[in-house]
């Protein structure tokens, strides 16, 4: 075992790329539930967002249209959850799950001819003077244009929550639904524009998968990070940027466990891929744990349907 052969800067910087899909879900789901949808479909809308943004990222020879277009099939397949619970009044647990596994299957079907394909290289822009700093140039300015989107959404979206006139209605929605209709707030078009625009990060979160985390298309290669950002949402107590550390620390793992793997540490390799979902576990236990049941972060309408009154 050679511990000198990790490269620090090079972990880190990896650090960074492998948290950027769970950031980018975690977000969209965090936008969601704010507004008192609970959307288990993460994990469907973002296998989707990876196979239609490969596609066209594939047959359009662009990988910018190709994120354009993953972001487009998450935010789409969304709107199927968004009209099957707001309008048809389903269950959002069983609808979430049912999309999950609408979107496995159909990711599948759509990806059979796509497989052992490369997709067109997505450039990394020049940041002069920054990306020449050393350490700090490789670690932060010499990504691709979506890790710095994923930080900037993150930053958006608490200003958006905390001082925007657009973002106290969504909260005040996802607080009491009731209260608000009772205000005149339109609360089933609020929640299908929340569920579409949570699509649409869940989607881009799948296409940079495909597109840039690991350039190709693989079957199942989202491999439960949808749920890992739903944990996330929940660690973060619904605070913007509280997202930042779960899914940095999640990120951390991952990339910790193959450079262990690498430098050849004795231990089972299911043991290791075990350890970032075993730490994001723990993680939701210890923050669980401080809290009284049903805390106050948590949005007082969290899944509940909304019945218009007659």
């Amino acid at each position: 075992m050679d511990f000198s052969s990790i490269d620090p800067v090079i972990l880190i910087a990896s650090l960074i790329v492998a948290s950027t899909p769970i950031l980018l879900a975690a977000t969209g789901e965090l936008i969601v539930e704010k507004s008192g949808v609970l959307n288990l479909g993460v994990e469907g809308m973002m296998i989707i967002g990876a196979i239609s943004g490969f596609i066209v990222c594939v047959e359009l020879n662009s990988p910018l249209l190709g994120l354009i277009g993953a972001a487009l099939g998450g935010g789409f397949l969304s709107i199927v959850f968004g009209i099957v619970t707001q309008v048809l009044r389903a269950n959002q647990v069983a609808s979430g799950l049912a999309l999950t596994m609408f979107g496995l299957g159909l990711a599948s079907l759509l990806g059979h001819s796509y497989t052992g394909i490369k997709p067109p290289y997505l450039s990394t822009p020049d940041i002069p003077f920054f990306s020449e700093i050393p350490i700090l140039g490789k670690i932060l300015f010499q990504h691709d244009f979506v890790v710095y989107f994923s930080i900037i959404s993150v930053c958006l979206v608490w200003y958006f929550f905390r001082a925007t006139r657009f973002g106290l209605i969504i909260k005040a929605i996802g607080e009491n639904q009731d209260s608000a209709h009772a205000l005149g707030y339109n609360v089933i078009k609020t929640r299908i524009l929340t569920i579409f625009i949570g699509g649409c990060f869940a989607g881009l979160a799948g296409g940079y998968l495909s597109l840039v985390r690991v350039p190709q298309w693989t079957e199942g290669m989202t491999a439960g990070a949808g749920w890992i950002a739903l944990a996330l949402v929940v660690f973060s107590s619904w605070k913007p940027l509280r997202l930042f550390v779960g899914a940095y620390i999640f990120g951390g793992f991952t990339i910790l466990q193959l450079n262990l793997q690498a430098i050849g540490i004795e231990l089972s390799v299911a043991l290791l891929s075990m350890t970032p979902y075993i730490v994001t576990i723990i993680a939701l236990v210890i923050i669980s744990s401080s809290k009284k049941q049903g805390g106050s972060s948590t949005p007082g309408s969290l899944g509940k349907v909304f019945m218009e009154a007659q």
